[in-house]
């Protein structure tokens, strides 16, 4: 009996008891239960910074093979990511361009009450639709001429920008990084105008007339909105070129990109329209890899 006994306690390691009962026993290569790992996204910095060095190389060396000088700047309200020199040389003459500049002020100027017994809505809004250089001529005397804004301009900080002499709104000129401050005091707010003053001007540039859609449009994906305003204009006395630019917001999922791109000494409207969209395309369809991201483990906080 002793010795029974002992033996039923050495074998406790292989079963679960003696005598008539059966050992339980795991199936051999059960599975181990899986454990979700944790992991978290951090924006990769130096990686971010190379691609925007590889970005502004290739606009580099495209332009290069283009004609003319041309000059852009580039910020995401949604990253705080920007692209582009910015340099004070860079102020263009816009033309058309030179809209929104107008009717910024003369809402300034009228505290967001546009004249209705004097035409003024009616003269904002054929400033956009029609190509009639004598609508924005009386816009322009409205606000008070060059004088007037000169001191637009100085309130809303706008360093790089150089009003027309006389009647001369088309010969406005103004740098890339200008026009992207302007657009985003029209989205963020600034200058003194109220909401429903930057509403309307941004209303009108995202309807742009039959055949004048084109320019930053071209950084657009599928179903971004786009409000844009476009310029080009002979320059005789300039080796007989063109100035041609256009500058906008496009906005959709993840990214509210303010856009300008100017350029002058151009052959000829198609060739400074071509350039434009080139340089828009290539950074509306990279700008995404501009902020890459990479995954690390979560941190551990063990219980003390």
């Amino acid at each position: 009996m002793r010795a029974r006994l002992v033996a039923c306690a050495g074998l406790m390691l292989l079963a679960v008891g003696c005598g008539n009962r059966q050992a339980e026993v795991l199936p051999a290569g059960l599975p181990a239960a899986k454990v979700a790992r944790c992991v978290m996204s951090f924006p990769d910095v130096r990686a971010g910074r190379l691609a925007r060095a590889r970005l502004a190389g290739d606009i580099a060396r495209y332009l290069a093979r283009r004609p003319g000088r041309v000059v852009y700047a580039a910020h995401d309200l949604v990253s705080g990511i920007s692209l582009g020199p910015g340099r004070r040389r860079d102020e263009l003459v816009m033309a058309g361009g030179a809209r929104v500049d107008l009717l910024m002020a003369l809402l300034s100027r009228r505290a967001g009450k546009l004249g209705e017994g004097e035409g003024e809505r009616d003269l904002a809004a054929r400033m956009f639709a029609e190509s009639d250089a004598g609508v924005a001529g009386a816009v322009w005397a409205r606000v008070g001429g060059s004088g007037a804004m000169s001191a637009f301009y100085r309130r809303m900080g706008l360093g790089h920008t150089t009003p027309g002499r006389g009647g001369d709104w088309g010969g406005t000129t103004s740098s890339p990084s200008d026009r992207v401050r302007l657009l985003k005091a029209l989205v963020k707010g600034g200058g003194g105008l109220s909401a429903a003053d930057r509403d309307l001007v941004l209303g009108l540039m995202g309807r742009p007339p039959e055949g004048q859609g084109w320019g930053v449009s071209a950084a657009a994906r599928r179903g971004d909105r786009v409000a844009l305003v476009n310029g080009a204009t002979p320059r005789p006395s300039v080796h007989d070129t063109w100035a041609v630019g256009s500058y906008g917001r496009i906005a959709g999922t993840g990214r509210d990109l303010l856009l300008s791109v100017q350029t002058d000494l151009q052959p000829g409207e198609g060739a400074g329209i071509e350039t434009v969209e080139g340089v828009a395309r290539m950074i509306g369809t990279r700008w995404d890899g501009l902020t890459p991201t990479t995954r690390r483990p979560c941190p551990t906080n063990p219980l003390p």
